[in-house]
């Protein structure tokens, strides 16, 4: 139900309040840190707004009226319930700043985040003042987008050829997809194959959603044209990791970012196979709902501290 024009608004039931508490325009103004002129109008104008007489002013101060009264009974109640409001804002204000719920796509899950967060709460933590509890969830990209829109997320991380539509979002990084395989197998020896030998290659891969596979989708299609079918993945995984630990036992090749495999590359555990006809790099983004900025507080601080970093 809408309020009618008559009442007046917090503030000046505030001011009078303090006019009936003190029984003068002159302590009220001292206490609202104003002038008592200023008091006076108040007065006047919520009298003018809710057309009854508040105060009777006398040379030895002021009083209620006793509508006055009656008005001021009820501003009290409600100035109860608008402060435990106001409390209760101020809590959920608080959880907000010291809980951040993070989530991230594999990659940057497994690769980048423990890293970027041990450092930012190191960097946050102060006397009297604990860094953010952080909760990190990991998925594919196409989770992490459905998990910020629906706002069981304060922010997320992802990967991939193209910025995500309907979110804020800003590139904190880039990476390169390795196309790897074990020593033991054929292509370690050539080092090198088409763009077409692997699409029509079936590959360890990781599931539909992931910003791998969509990178590497979008590479063969710029190469080899749109709608070129890919050959049946050799087998499906739901993590970075799955993938590597697949590759490790060679069940077949992968596409997989560089991040995750360059310890297996250097000790020779892996072998990096070339593609020099396609584009591989993808970015990393940062994403959050709202306004232009991120979200202020620790889900800010965290994107500005991983820039930092750079």
């Amino acid at each position: 139900m809408a309020l009618s024009t008559h009442v007046p608004g917090l503030a000046a039931l505030e001011i009078l309040l303090s006019v009936a508490r003190t029984g003068s325009l002159n302590s009220a103004a001292r206490q609202a840190g104003v002038s008592q002129q200023a008091v006076s109008a108040r007065i006047r104008a919520m009298e003018a707004q809710t057309g009854v007489a508040l105060l009777h002013r006398t040379p030895r101060g002021s009083r209620l009226t006793a509508e006055g009264v009656v008005i001021a009974e009820r501003a009290a109640r409600l100035l109860d319930v608008a402060a435990e409001l106001d409390a209760g804002i101020a809590a959920l204000r608080q959880d907000r700043r010291s809980l951040l719920r993070v989530s991230a796509s594999s990659t940057i899950a497994e690769q980048l985040l423990p890293a970027w967060l041990a450092s930012f709460r190191a960097a946050a933590e102060r006397p009297g003042s604990p860094a953010p509890d952080i909760v990190l969830t990991e998925g594919n990209t196409e989770s992490v987008i459905g998990q910020v829109t629906e706002g069981t997320a304060d922010l997320g991380f992802t990967e991939g050829p193209h910025q995500p539509a309907g979110l804020r979002s800003s590139v904190i990084g880039h990476d390169r997809l390795a196309v790897v395989v074990a020593p033991g197998h054929s292509w370690a020896r050539r080092r090198r194959v088409s763009a077409a030998e692997l699409s029509s290659t079936p590959l360890v891969g990781r599931e539909g959603g992931s910003g791998t596979r969509d990178t590497l989708s979008v590479a063969l299609a710029a190469r080899l044209g749109p709608g070129t079918p890919q050959a049946p993945a050799a087998l499906s995984v739901s993590t970075a990791a799955a993938v590597r630990a697949a590759v490790l036992a060679g069940a077949a090749p992968a596409v997989i970012s560089g991040l995750a495999v360059a310890d297996d590359l250097a000790a020779g555990r892996l072998v990096a196979i070339q593609i020099p006809e396609l584009d591989l790099r993808r970015t990393l983004y940062a994403i959050w709902t709202g306004s232009q900025s991120p979200p202020a507080g620790a889900a800010r601080d965290l994107i500005a501290h991983i820039l930092n970093r750079q």
